[in-house]
């Protein structure tokens, strides 16, 4: 007996043990392929936030987004297409251009699923359009506020994004909320 499998009088394993062990090593390579996937996943997420968002980079975007991506934003609306949601990232800087997200203090994944919860920071410092030519003038005051992203990856690129963040929380951060 060794490692308490059975073995042969041989001093093998038997036809069932080594077939076992076969199955075992196709599922740990399974489990080791799709760890490898999830890092590099969430490494590509890392430098989307640190780098291609918070310097606005949208030329890049494609690195880790679908072209036809869809994504669910906190307010309860969702777009498909990355140009459609390039658009939406560009209007968050129109009123806070030093938007950024700098840490990712927790970051997981399963498959083809990774989450990360991010702190996105700035200052409201330029007019903020809300509709019909009206505008909210800038009150000067910073944000910081916790997000989350959860992401469906698919050949490397998010198919579908959900956003979270507090809207609530980030209005009166910002000086404009009750």
């Amino acid at each position: 007996m060794a490692l308490g499998f059975a073995e042969d009088p041989k001093g093998g394993y038997s036809p069932e043990m080594r077939a076992k062990i076969e199955e075992m090593k196709k599922e740990l390579k399974k489990f080791t392929d799709e760890r490898a996937t999830v890092e590099k996943n969430i490494k590509t997420f890392d430098e989307l936030d640190f780098v291609v968002f918070s310097n606005q980079e949208w030329t890049r975007l494609h690195e880790s987004h679908s072209k036809d991506v869809k994504v669910n934003w906190p307010d309860g609306h969702s777009t498909t297409g990355i140009e459609r949601h390039i658009e939406d990232l560009k209007a968050m800087f129109v009123y806070a251009p030093d938007t950024s997200i700098k840490v990712h203090p927790v970051k997981f994944g399963s498959g083809e699923w990774t989450s990360v919860i991010g702190v996105m920071t700035g200052i409201f410092t330029k007019p903020m359009p809300i509709g019909d030519g009206k505008f909210v003038q800038p009150t000067g005051k910073k944000f910081s506020i916790n997000m989350c992203t959860v992401g469906h990856w698919k050949d490397g690129v998010m198919i579908e994004e959900y956003l979270f963040w507090d809207n609530a929380t980030y209005m009166k951060q910002i000086g404009i909320g009750n």
